[in-house]
Formats: C-alpha cells, structure tokens, sequence
C-alpha cells in the first residue's frame, strides 16, 4: 500500500509552503493520517510541466501513493477544466485517493467531475483576470511616465562606482563590499553593462 504524500505549490520565490502545509498536517492529522511524503513547488500553475508535479504523478502510477492531499485544487493547476480532470482521473486510475483541505467539496463524490470542471474553470479564470489587471496596471503606469517592477535596490552612484571597480578588476564580492549591496545586485547590474 502507498503513501499519505501531499502537494504544496506557491507561485512565487518571495511566498513559501508554511501555510498550506499546516492546513494539510491538521485535515490529515483529523483523518488519522500522517503526511510522509511532500511535494513542494514554488512555479507558477500555468504550466503543467512542472518537475514536483510529474514526480508526484510517476510516484502515484508506481504505487507508492494512496493518498494525496492538496491545500486547494488550484494548488494543483490552474490551466484549465482539461488539465485539471486529466490529472485527478490519472491519480484516481492509480488508485490514489485525492483530498483537498481547503475546498468545500468532496473530490469523489457522485458529482465531483462537474465541480471539479466548475473549479477548475474558475480558477483559470482567475489566473487571466490577474494577470488582465497586471497589464492594465502597466500599461497606465508606463503610460503616466513611470516605471514598471520593483524599486531599484542601487542607486547610480553605486553602479558607476561598481562599474568602475569592475573595471579596474575588482571582484563582485569586493564591490558588494565596497558599495553595501548584494552581490546578486553587483552581478545584475555588471551584466547589464
């Protein structure tokens, strides 16, 4: 018999798992469950070629699953009804019994394809309005003179210096040093040069 695993996914580098896998340890810990295998992800739900992602399915398809739970069936993809069916009937096909903690439906019942499609429609809706407002959100930035993304973390000073440092052979780690940012700014602003 499989594994209780579970799947966790953030969109972003600056977000993590901490909330969702807490929300998973309690509903599973009420089921009689412990969590033994995790999947965690921080990649957008745009994509179904994600590496957590085919892990979780090719582990399921060996067997070594029984039950999976998500935090949220979006959680698990947002591309659309297709993909989202695709892949719940796929872990049912391997026999892995699918759990969402957090939407307020039962992934099995008699009328659970119609919700699901419903979800999984919504949620890819969700994705396009977002990303809808983002560009809106540019476009009205860019339009009124500004700039687009996040503040710059070097001024032009330190980037003439850094620039000039490179220059004369100065490492990255040194002009970090030498002007007090990181060196992953060093290194960005040096190759855009």
């Amino acid at each position: 018999m499989g594994h209780v695993a579970a799947y966790i996914r953030v969109s972003s580098r600056g977000q993590d798992h901490a909330l969702q896998r807490t929300a998973i340890e309690k509903a599973a810990a009420a089921r009689g469950d412990v969590v033994e295998a995790w999947y965690a992800e921080k990649q957008s739900a745009r994509t179904m070629d994600r590496a957590e992602l085919k892990r979780l399915q090719e582990d399921a398809k060996a067997g070594r699953i029984a039950r999976l739970y998500l935090f949220r069936l979006d959680r698990l993809t947002r591309t659309g009804i297709a993909d989202t069916l695709t892949a719940i009937e796929g872990f049912r096909a391997a026999g892995v019994d699918v759990v969402s903690t957090h939407d307020s439906f039962d992934l099995n019942g008699p009328c659970s394809a119609v919700v699901i499609a419903v979800m999984a429609w919504a949620s890819k809706m969700e994705r396009l309005a977002r990303n809808e407002r983002v560009a809106a959100a540019r476009e009205r930035i860019e339009a009124e003179g500004g700039k687009w993304g996040r503040p710059s973390t070097i001024t032009d000073e330190q980037t003439s210096t850094a620039r000039r440092m490179h220059g004369e052979g100065a490492s990255i780690r040194k002009i970090a040093m030498a002007i007090g940012v990181k060196k992953s700014v060093v290194g960005r602003v040096l190759r855009a040069a």
